[in-house]
């Protein structure tokens, strides 16, 4: 019995931001697919025609006509995802190839083994994952400053890859568009007192994630936005 099989993927739905990624999106999407049938794609304003790439690759498309940024892509994603109602569980998975399905199916038998509503992936809780001293440094000051204006405490509150039960998922508005989203979705879920719990994950970073912003100053951007709101 292979490991898919051992978690069960029956109600589980990706939900992919897109911007921009057509050279990456078919490959992402081929292989979520082939562990988890369920996956929209939120075309979010791309003029490289990564949508319908995406679609060929067996997604669900959602679009917005103008990009309004990745928290909105989200919110978008989470809002069809409730339309179906075989949906038990939401994953927030990046379209540039840097998430592994691996560390999804281990995100998800940690939930159920440990009746966890939410599950967030870290960088921080072993070794697989290389960013850089500088990164590392600033991604850790934003997760101090996380864990001391929300109800949570976290090892890496900027980590894209999460597992959100549907009951939750019921309960977010993300309303930050851009890079600060992701501080708004952990305060949400420390507001609502759920059960959670962090998964060690890997994060590819490679070249091209570097250059579609995963840089240093990226990461900088985010503690000046999360520090602003």
């Amino acid at each position: 019995m292979n490991t898919t099989q051992q978690v069960g993927t029956e109600g589980v739905w990706l939900v992919i931001p897109l911007y921009n990624e057509a050279s990456v999106i078919g490959e992402v999407v081929t292989h979520a697919r082939s562990v988890f049938p369920g996956v929209v794609v939120v075309d979010d304003g791309s003029v490289d025609g990564g949508a319908e790439v995406a679609r060929q690759a067996g997604a669900v498309v959602v679009r917005h006509p103008v990009n309004l940024g990745q928290g909105a892509a989200l919110q978008t994603g989470f809002e069809f995802a409730l339309t179906r109602p075989d949906m038990q569980w939401v994953v927030t998975f990046d379209a540039d190839g840097q998430h592994q399905t691996d560390d999804v199916l281990a995100m998800l038998a940690k939930a159920r083994a440990e009746d966890l509503q939410v599950v967030f992936g870290s960088r921080f809780l072993d070794d697989r994952t290389t960013p850089s001293l500088a990164k590392k440094l600033v991604l850790r000051a934003a997760v101090g400053y996380t864990n001391l204006t929300t109800h949570t405490r976290l090892t890496d509150a900027h980590n894209g890859l999460r597992l959100l039960r549907r009951d939750v998922v019921e309960r977010l508005d993300i309303t930050q568009n851009r890079m600060a989203h992701a501080s708004e979705l952990v305060e949400q879920i420390g507001a609502l007192s759920v059960r959670y719990g962090e998964s060690p994950v890997h994060i590819l970073y490679t070249d091209y994630s570097r250059s579609k912003g995963q840089s240093l100053w990226n990461s900088v951007n985010i503690l000046v936005e999360l520090i602003l709101r």
